[in-house]
């Protein structure tokens, strides 16, 4: 994949001197600009239209791609963090608090992944501890208390498996948030931006919406770590991606998801803008779509919900 990517930016690059070479307003130029800019979305479209799951694996990890922080700043305003688990200390990799989406007051949960190395190092590269967790669960009592509906972002590869972590019961804590998750009696919307992996995902995705990004993946295991257990090689993780099922299209399939969120041409990473603006349209939507249900109601369609996933009729 990042061959393929390599080849469209060397393109664009070269488009770019063109351009700045003749001018904007050259029109001896303008045909030949033009004929190159239609190849390199003909070439875009080629790629990003026949991804392999392996591929799709690839761009959800992409280094470039919007985190947390980028949604904080282009879509939500009025963003008060809150701190701390209550028990042991605050989680950076699991962050939260009280926000507005379009003048809507929620409460905002997701993983803080980094753009770079000094940032993944501080967010623990979005893999949160058992602190994580239960400050997350601390933070969806209290929108239950006031009455605002909870909106998830999940991009991790999974919870973090140090031995700190299981020593304070890492296991434990994300239990509980599933136990408490399909209880809490306002809407959920959970959005898988990014990675989707194992617990670490499930521990903030018991939602009554999921949603997910058209080049992120959901899985119960890495696609690696599949492949290491499976095929005691690692090398082996892209057929492992292929069988896990991990992309949006296989997920909407199977009914474990509820809405494929369009990226533009070329990931995510490719356009802030565009791809916050899709979030925030659908996210909206499925507020709307929970709004005015009664508590039972909620729980009832919730347990429902995931009470079917996995049945097998022959």
């Amino acid at each position: 994949m990042k061959q393929k990517e390599t080849s469209v930016s060397e393109m664009e690059e070269m488009l770019d001197k063109l351009k700045a070479m003749t001018g904007a307003k050259d029109s001896d130029f303008a045909d030949q600009i033009a004929k190159i800019e239609k190849l390199i979305e003909v070439k875009k479209t080629n790629i990003y239209s026949n991804l392999t799951p392996w591929e799709t694996v690839q761009i959800a990890r992409h280094h470039k791609r919007p985190v947390l922080n980028d949604y904080i700043k282009l879509l939500f305003t009025d963003f008060i963090e809150l701190h701390g688990d209550r028990r042991f200390s605050d989680d950076r990799a699991l962050i939260g608090g009280f926000a507005r989406i379009d003048g809507q007051p929620i409460m905002l949960i997701g993983h803080n992944k980094g753009k770079n190395v000094d940032e993944n190092v501080i967010r623990n590269f979005g893999m949160a501890k058992p602190e994580g967790y239960r400050k997350a669960l601390r933070l969806m009592k209290m929108a239950e208390k006031f009455n605002v509906p909870i909106v998830t972002f999940i991009d991790t590869p999974g919870a973090y498996p140090g031995l700190e972590a299981e020593e304070r019961g890492q296991a434990e804590a994300i239990a509980r948030n599933l136990v408490e998750m399909a209880q809490i009696k306002v809407p959920i919307i959970s959005v898988v931006t990014g990675e989707g992996g194992s617990g670490g995902a499930l521990g903030i995705g018991v939602g009554d919406s999921i949603l997910m990004l058209s080049n992120s993946v959901y899985s119960v295991i890495s696609p690696e770590g599949c492949a290491s257990i499976i095929w005691r090689d690692g090398a082996m993780a892209e057929r492992a991606a292929e069988a896990l099922k991990v992309t949006a299209g296989s997920l909407k399939e199977l009914g474990i998801i509820d809405e494929i969120i369009e990226e533009p041409l070329g990931g995510a990473h490719n356009d802030y803008e565009s791809t916050i603006m899709s979030v925030k349209k659908a996210v909206l939507k499925h507020l709307k779509k929970y709004k005015g249900n009664s508590e039972s109601k909620l729980i009832k369609k919730r347990f429902a919900k995931y009470s079917n996933i996995g049945v097998f009729n022959k």
